[in-house]
């Protein structure tokens, strides 16, 4: 009993460190249909570590080899979601003490952004009045440096006017995407990767599929308007999202922002 609760500081920091882990994947999955996947690989390894504990043999190497065979098959369930962890990694800038403390956004509570979803919004729906062509990208916790340095860089604060003037169809901004950064337009005029995906319906073009392929490579959040028909698309997770009305179109960007 004493060997049980006699715990040293590795054994904490071990605890402290799979916690942490567990804790930012469900932030990664929360949303997606990947956290109904991972929630259930969670329960199957908490009862083969009961199993285990119990010495109920057969049952406990039955999961275990369920366990260890399923790796494969983890891998290419949770592909995209493995590519934006390691892109999140690999894009962390250590040497800037700021950029490196936003890649760590997800040890707080919940993802604090001070982007204004009205004001975007307000700006998208009288460029759609216009069928002015826009695609804004809004970073949460996935740095997206490794985009802004393909466009040029800027340092505005966020208003209907600026977004209004960046993508009018006479602006030398207007082509490519700008990326909103706590509030602030930090780069226009830039290159996206575009999805490959061949679930995309034939109707939406380039502009869409380079939505669509920033969202599956990170976090960020993308809202459109097509500049054919002045319909205004938001895109999360490599996912259109559906919406009935303005209202609910800002309740869902609202709700995405702050967690």
């Amino acid at each position: 009993m004493l060997d049980f609760i006699d715990f040293s500081f590795l054994d904490v920091l071990d605890i402290l460190l799979v916690a942490t882990l567990l804790y930012y994947i469900y932030k990664l999955l929360k949303g997606t249909v990947a956290i109904n996947i991972f929630i259930g690989i969670a329960l199957i390894f908490l009862i083969w570590k009961v199993t285990q504990a119990l010495k109920m043999e057969m049952l406990s190497g039955i999961l275990g080899y369920l366990l260890s065979g399923g790796v494969i098959a983890l891998i290419i369930v949770f592909q995209q979601e493995i590519r934006k962890f390691l892109l999140m990694i690999g894009t962390t800038n250590f040497s800037t003490k700021k950029s490196f403390l936003k890649q760590l956004k997800f040890l707080q509570s919940e993802i604090s952004s001070e982007t204004d979803g009205d004001i975007i919004l307000n700006a998208c729906h009288k460029m759609a009045k216009t069928k002015t062509g826009a695609l804004i990208v809004i970073e949460r916790t996935n740095s997206l440096d490794f985009l802004i340095n393909s466009g040029d860089k800027m340092n505005a604060l966020v208003n209907e006017a600026i977004l209004e003037s960046i993508f009018y169809k006479n602006s030398p901004l207007h082509d490519g995407a700008t990326i909103i950064r706590d509030n602030y337009v930090v780069a226009t005029r830039v290159i996206l990767p575009v999805s490959n995906s061949t679930k995309i319906p034939a109707r939406f073009g380039l502009r869409h599929r380079a939505a669509i392929g920033v969202t599956e490579k990170t976090d960020a959040l993308c809202i459109l308007v097509s500049e054919e028909t002045g319909a205004i698309s938001y895109i999360k997770d490599g996912e259109f999202v559906l919406y009935k009305d303005a209202e609910t179109l800002l309740e869902k960007l609202r709700g995405d922002l702050v967690g």
